[in-house]
């Protein structure tokens, strides 16, 4: 059978079995994109981002390369998947509508979304800045709709997304608890004359049992220089007496993930590493002070800055103190809906949450790194993660 009758093929019970959310948490997104849809004159939204789709209708996969589309106008939804994909589109979904292509044939994704779009929408909002647009698809709708206007719609779903509701806040715990687990595991690993792929295994291992799916970013671990080194990881290098570990977690739980950073040295720690890890507490502390409702991003960042003041030219910091996380696929953890950093007027609400990614770089001799994950409440910052907050 082809993937057409697959679809029709598949039993009713499994459609939708694997859907995160009730359907009155999905009228209730949809309604409030809807209504910023109409405010910016928007016929229809054009999505493409894997996570953006999953937290309109719950459409969930690890095969996030491929063309994937859901087209949003004020009456309906339209989910269009590869051939590949039609098996998941049924069971984590509700979407009446799944329009199906093959696979191979990327070409023929443009006369479903052709018609769908050619009589509901003079104006289509796209994300022009996501990397899942693909160039052919865009570039093949504006020839055929020469009538439409595609404009970037500024992030729209990201706007309703940043602040999570009590079940999003629920899955977001339960991957801190996972990520716990298995820093836990990982750091009972550290010790002199293993790898770095011992540790993140041990890691790996402890999350995958309790519980976690796949991950959007895979444990990082890494030692001794190449610490010193951001965004480095495992690599099978041993690790030596003295070496600082610098090891980040996030499991996922119905695809959310709250990230941790922990570092611990093999052996004992030197004053200028107990300096430095200082430093990330004294950070992490400013902002935790500084995180409430009605502060802005920017002036939380000022003050994480002037905490940092003391190590401005001994360490490398990347500049952003906090990034919003929810619902997330590979490549990255990283929602994108809010950053911690100088220049954001956006003020804190209550549920939105955060990672507080603080990980000073000595270059060329370590890194340490320690963070926390927080949910803002009406009072201030929670977190969520239970950093453990020693280097031994």
């Amino acid at each position: 059978m082809d993937f057409n009758d697959y679809q029709k093929a598949l039993p009713n019970e499994l459609r939708g079995m694997e859907c995160p959310f009730p359907e009155a948490e999905y009228a209730r997104r949809l309604a409030r994109v809807r209504d910023l849809m109409a405010v910016s004159d928007l016929d229809a939204l054009l999505l493409t981002d894997p996570s953006d789709i999953f937290y309109l209708c719950g459409y969930s996969t690890f095969e996030v390369s491929v063309h994937t589309t859901l087209v949003v106008t004020e009456s309906s939804l339209m989910l269009q998947v590869p051939s590949i994909e039609m098996g998941p589109a049924v069971m984590t979904t509700r979407v009446e509508r799944v329009s199906g292509y093959r696979w191979e044939g990327i070409g023929e994704v443009l006369t479903p979304l052709v018609d769908e779009l050619n009589h509901a929408a003079d104006t289509v909002g796209i994300d022009a800045w996501h990397g899942s647009l693909r160039q052919g698809v865009l570039e093949g709708l504006k020839s055929r709709l020469p009538g439409v206007r595609f404009i970037h719609s500024g992030g729209l779903v990201k706007k309703v997304r940043i602040v999570k509701s009590e079940l999003e806040l629920s899955y977001l715990r339960r991957s801190a608890e996972i990520s716990a687990i298995g820093l836990r595991a990982a750091t009972e690993a550290v010790q002199a004359g293993v790898t770095d792929n011992d540790i993140a295994a041990a890691g790996s291992r402890a999350m995958l049992a309790a519980g976690s799916e796949f991950m959007s970013m895979q444990p990082i671990v890494t030692t001794g220089r190449r610490s010193s080194v951001i965004h480095s990881s495992h690599r099978r290098c041993r690790i030596e007496s003295g070496d600082s570990v610098f090891m980040e977690f996030g499991a996922a739980w119905n695809r959310y993930t709250a990230p941790m950073m922990q570092t611990v040295v093999a052996g004992s720690p030197t004053p200028e590493m107990h300096q430095v890890f200082n430093g990330c507490r004294r950070v992490v502390d400013a902002l935790l002070a500084s995180i409430k409702p009605g502060g802005t991003f920017d002036a939380a960042a000022e003050t994480a800055e002037k905490a940092l003041e003391p190590l401005v030219d001994k360490v490398f910091f990347s500049g952003v103190f906090g990034y919003t996380v929810g619902a997330q696929f590979p490549p990255s953890w990283v929602e994108g809906s809010g950053f911690i950093a100088r220049g954001g007027n956006t003020e804190f609400k209550p549920g939105m949450v955060f990672h507080l990614p603080i990980c000073l770089r000595v270059p060329g001799k370590w890194g340490i790194g320690c963070s926390e994950t927080v949910v803002v409440s009406d009072t201030g910052a929670e977190p969520i993660t239970d950093n453990p907050w020693t280097l031994g």
